[in-house]
């Protein structure tokens, strides 16, 4: 049996299947749906909680004629060992390797949302309990967020921009970070720095020191925009990243220096509360609209005003989520 196909990260799809799945995604009218899917399941595995990519993947399944499995982790299932070789006497009593190849008898396609430690990033940016389920599962495995990607957030921006900008080779993007009591990963913006340089869009990072992005990923990113004739620059100025500027995507990340260590990462934020957007930044972007993954603090990352304006495109941007799935399950399930 030849092995199964899996998405980690974006960079798991070729440049020709990333084409077909966007235009497949325009295409695509969600309302009426495609019982392409009639007869298949699809698990969801979550080991911390979602509310767009929970409620989207499992109505992309739905309209495709689908059935999705939905199970969270400590109310469903037990916690579940990843290490191989060891004497399994402690909290967990079932080892990842058993769990995804049962679940693999039930289902087509397993999407996985998995938790970090949270202790160390050199640990964390392995990826090895999404890494656990592809290597164990015999069926698609999908990310649908781990410590170090999102593919499918990207696959919804990439649509989203495409939307707003037409063609993406040359146009600028300006990332920023904002500030949030309860910062994210960095997987969303990590994605979106990749699939970004793949279309050779011209990235403008803009963070506070000690925020910067993992060195590895930033290097590969940098090799790809060199090949599509993309760049990216950083700086520590939200109006440098911004001026002139089609989209601005703003997003909360955690300091990878103080990375397991909430005390220190709380002081590292609090000399950065004024990072905001507001309709006085965006008025240096030219035509601009926003980008934000979501959940959003009103007031705290995005002003009440910028998030009720025209410029605002998040609402769009979530509900691109839908047809990207659509089309992302019909091309990894081979149901075209």
């Amino acid at each position: 049996m030849p092995s199964p196909r899996h998405l980690i990260r974006l960079q798991d799809l070729s440049d020709t299947e990333l084409e077909e799945i966007l235009d497949l995604s325009s295409r695509l009218d969600p309302r009426s749906g495609r019982p392409v899917l009639s007869g298949r399941s699809v698990g969801m595995l979550f080991f911390r909680g979602s509310l767009r990519t929970r409620a989207s993947l499992e109505s992309a399944v739905h309209r495709l004629g689908g059935h999705a499995i939905n199970l969270t982790a400590m109310s469903d299932f037990w916690e579940l060992e990843e290490r191989d070789g060891v004497t399994m006497d402690g909290r967990s009593p079932e080892h990842v390797r058993d769990a995804a190849a049962v679940l693999s008898t039930y289902v087509d396609a397993l999407a996985i949302r998995p938790s970090a430690k949270m202790q160390s990033w050199d640990v964390d940016r392995r990826d090895e309990r999404i890494s656990a389920w592809a290597r164990y599962a015999t069926v698609p495995v999908l990310n649908m967020e781990s410590s170090l990607w999102h593919p499918m957030q990207a696959l919804a921006d990439l649509l989203t921009m495409r939307q707003r900008l037409g063609s993406l080779a040359g146009q600028e993007l300006a990332i920023t970070w904002v500030h949030s009591p309860e910062p994210a990963s960095a997987a969303v913006v990590h994605s979106l720095l990749h699939a970004a340089s793949r279309f050779g869009m011209r990235v403008r990072i803009a963070h506070p020191p000690g925020f910067d992005l993992d060195t590895g990923v930033v290097r590969e990113a940098e090799e790809v925009a060199a090949a599509s004739g993309g760049g990216i620059e950083f700086s520590s100025s939200m109006e440098e990243a911004v001026r002139g500027a089609g989209i601005v995507y703003a997003r909360s990340w955690q300091s990878l220096e103080s990375y397991g260590n909430p005390t220190l990462a709380a002081s590292h934020r609090s000399r950065a509360t004024d990072w905001r957007i507001t309709s006085e930044l965006l008025q240096l972007g030219n035509d601009v609209g926003l980008m934000h993954a979501m959940p959003v603090r009103r007031n705290v990352e995005v002003t009440d005003e910028v998030l009720e304006s025209d410029a605002s495109l998040l609402v769009k941007q979530a509900g691109n989520r839908l047809p990207a799935q659509m089309a992302l399950l019909m091309h990894m399930l081979r149901a075209h």
